[in-house]
């Protein structure tokens, strides 16, 4: 049978890619939200900021860890397709969406009880810790929703259609923002104030709602069932290889993300509070930038399936130009609104002043970004998860965790946490590009 050519034009990348940056910063923008909202609460808002800050970081590495069976399902699905396979793929669908729940499940109960431990070992105390503590222990229960709904983006993804996540995402951040204002500021006469844990419930709420749009979706859009079916589905194998490398390149990420809020904390509350501004504004950019990347990830897979390497060099330079380009704009926007991101967030002086003295870290990651999240998702669709697995130990390894403890020596404060973050970025994206130009250019070139 004759594979049909797969289509990377200009018009093909925006098409999938467009909407890809619209879904991936829903999650980004549910935090966000919650931490500018909470940030501007009249009484105790640097503790709520903190709190957030603290809360949110910790939980984006739960959904990063699990989440990244989203791009292992992604990554089958795609190259099935590509080799005109679909069709055999039956019963693995069902089976790898019930794997991603069950994971998130599994995990929710193994923290749920500890949350007091976890968050004083980030340096949490006091006021603080409290607050960090109610807004998880509500907020903690739209996980497995959250890991749902990524594991059927991961199937719309394979299928080579962002369209209908962004639909999802976008309904979902919306109504997150209206409940945000609504439960924590509260109405008069109606709705009393319920401050930091108004922000999990909104959020809460919007993650239930994203989930059942996504099933609806499923079922309306495609032909997949979710009727459970044995014996496994030979995929699951090698979806399960993927999802344990993935599993361990998340876990050294997000032991760089969470070394960072525990160096930020120590530094005391209105540090962390600045950190916080600035971590939700870098995830904001991240998952901005990820959209071109995820439309790599959607045709790099599918043009290893029907063995493309021409194709897939071309698609390798376009995005990573397109995204680079994306990062100029993005870094631009930051100049122009250097002092009303912050004033966004919060209103304390001290806290501001902080936050603008290390914003241009921020910007300067961007183009560092670009690269290293263009290529990591561009390998993702390759099944390349081993060598991402040993990217990221080196990079937190050998590059984050000594820049940052030797910056604490020297007394750098923030500044010094967010050098080690570029330091971190930039390895990967050097080691990707090696790899690539290695193995990838060669088999083009053939």
């Amino acid at each position: 049978m004759k594979l049909q050519k797969t289509n990377i034009s200009f018009s093909r990348i925006q098409q999938l890619a467009l909407p890809a940056i619209v879904a991936g910063i829903a999650e980004p923008v549910l935090s966000s939200t919650d931490a500018a909202i909470v940030g501007n609460i009249p009484e105790f808002g640097t503790e709520s900021l903190a709190a957030v800050g603290i809360v949110g970081s910790f939980l984006s590495m739960l959904i990063w860890i699990l989440g990244q069976t989203r791009s292992a399902i992604s990554a089958i699905v795609s190259q099935n397709l590509g080799a005109g396979k679909l069709k055999g793929l039956d019963s693995f669908p069902a089976q790898a969406i019930y794997f991603n729940v069950g994971l998130s499940i599994v995990v929710l109960l193994s923290t749920y009880f500890f949350v007091e431990e976890i968050f004083g070992l980030l340096n949490a105390d006091g006021l603080v810790l409290q607050y960090s503590i109610d807004y998880y222990n509500i907020r903690v229960w739209g996980f497995p929703l959250t890991l749902f709904t990524f594991a059927i983006f991961g199937l719309f993804r394979g299928l080579q259609n962002t369209f209908w996540p962004m639909i999802i995402a976008t309904l979902g951040a919306s109504l997150n923002i209206v409940l945000d204002f609504l439960l924590v500021y509260g109405v008069e006469g109606s709705i009393s104030p319920m401050g930091i844990e108004g922000a999990a419930w909104a959020s809460l709420i919007a993650q239930g709602v994203m989930a059942l749009l996504a099933f609806a979706f499923l079922l309306w859009k495609t032909e997949v069932s979710l009727k459970l079916r044995f014996p496994l589905h030979p995929e699951i194998h090698r979806l399960v290889s993927m999802s344990f490398h993935l599993f361990i390149r998340s876990v050294a990420l997000n032991a760089a993300l969470l070394l960072a809020v525990r160096e930020a904390t120590a530094l005391g509350k209105e540090y962390i509070a600045a950190h916080a501004i600035a971590i939700n504004l870098w995830l904001f950019t991240a998952f901005f930038l990820d959209g071109y990347g995820a439309a790599g990830n959607i045709l790099s897979g599918k043009l290893l399936g029907a063995r493309d390497y021409k194709g897939l060099w071309v698609l390798t330079k376009k995005v990573t130009l397109y995204n680079i380009v994306v990062a100029g704009i993005l870094m631009l926007i930051g100049v122009i609104l250097y002092k009303p991101l912050g004033l966004l967030f919060n209103k304390d002086a001290e806290v501001l002043g902080i936050f603008y003295g290390m914003f241009f870290l921020v910007l300067l990651s961007q183009p560092l970004n670009a690269i290293g999240f263009t290529l990591d998702s561009i390998f993702k669709g390759l099944g390349e998860m081993k060598y991402l697995r040993n990217v990221l130990l080196g990079a937190t390894l050998i590059g984050f965790i000594p820049v940052l403890y030797l910056s604490k020596y020297l007394n750098w404060g923030l500044k010094g946490i967010w050098v080690a973050l570029l330091v971190w970025v930039g390895y990967r994206g050097v080691a990707l590009l090696i790899k690539f130009w290695r193995k990838y250019v060669p088999l083009a070139q053939a």
